[in-house]
């Protein structure tokens, strides 16, 4: 049996200081190897801090917000490639020989991104990915949101990246699902789970990927997870798809184990993901027209 481990970290993360959530991230990473993971996941905003400038609950337009003292504060402590937060990371993957997606703000053009990294075993920066659906009803209306979701391709295995957010909107998983993704990752940091985490078993289901998710532990939050695009026997009958699933509260480094070949086998013989679509008839997808009940101001 060919197998995937990845390793998903169920800690919070110190706001916002980045050499101390830099430190502990490495700790969890060794912790991962050490748990035989092939490659380890944090939640959303790792190294930063998933925290935004008091002027959020301003009222200030939003082509002021850029000028803003505080906002410029916030900006340049994003990170890039250049980072030695995102170097530490790639130097710790070098030599334990594993897989990092480690998470933070990094600068977009004129407000910072959310976004994450995918590090391959030797420290090299595979994807990074910009979060694409932004929480613009909240603080994350300060960000850029990304432009395109992104596949790449770790260990033999074709992995995708979506975030948070994003996890709501079925065409995230639809688009990665479409650019080849076997195995989804989410850094996450939200509450009210148990709705998301039947979410995130259909994604699995509908697109025939694996999907694993790592959200700090909370009252309300927590539940990392990963979930099998199997969901039928050999005879058809109905099957959990359950992978891995922590508590709300518990801190630690859980682990999820995806079977290859069965996950590969399932999806060359099943018929959900991209086997008879009728795409014809998508065709106001692609308009970006919001009418009542979902214009929001």
């Amino acid at each position: 049996m060919k197998t995937f481990t990845i390793a998903t970290v169920q800690y919070n993360c110190h706001l916002p200081d980045q050499k101390r959530n830099t430190e502990m991230g490495l700790h969890y990473v060794k912790e991962a190897k050490n748990l035989g993971a092939d490659i380890v996941l944090f939640p959303e905003c790792w190294i930063t801090g998933y925290a935004f400038p008091d002027i959020v609950e301003s009222n200030l337009p939003a082509n002021e917000i850029e000028n803003h003292p505080d906002f410029k504060v916030w900006y340049e402590a994003a990170l890039d490639e250049s980072s030695i937060h995102i170097k530490s990371f790639q130097e710790i993957a070098r030599q334990l020989s594993i897989g990092i997606v480690i998470t933070c703000f990094t600068k977009g053009v004129k407000r910072p991104r959310n976004s994450a990294f995918v590090i391959d075993r030797d420290g090299a920066i595979l994807l990074k990915y910009s979060k694409v659906h932004t929480c613009d009803f909240a603080a994350e209306r300060m960000l850029e949101s990304g432009t395109e979701f992104k596949v790449c391709e770790f260990d033999g295995v074709k992995l995708g990246i979506m975030i948070c957010y994003d996890r709501e909107y079925p065409e995230s998983a639809r688009m990665l699902m479409l650019k080849g993704a076997e195995i989804i990752l989410v850094p996450n940091d939200c509450g009210t789970m148990k709705p998301r985490l039947q979410a995130l078993s259909t994604r699995a289901y509908e697109n025939m990927v694996g999907i694993a998710m790592a959200n700090p532990p909370g009252e309300n939050a927590g539940c990392s997870c990963a979930y099998s695009p199997v969901v039928w026997d050999n005879e058809g009958k109905s099957v959990d798809n359950t992978i891995m699933l922590a508590d709300e509260m518990t801190e630690g480094v859980f682990i999820a184990e995806f079977d290859l070949d069965e996950l590969r086998n399932y999806r060359s013989k099943d018929m959900m993901g991209n086997t008879f679509r009728k795409v014809n008839a998508y065709k106001q997808f692609l308009s970006d027209k919001v009418e009542a009940p979902f214009i929001r101001t």
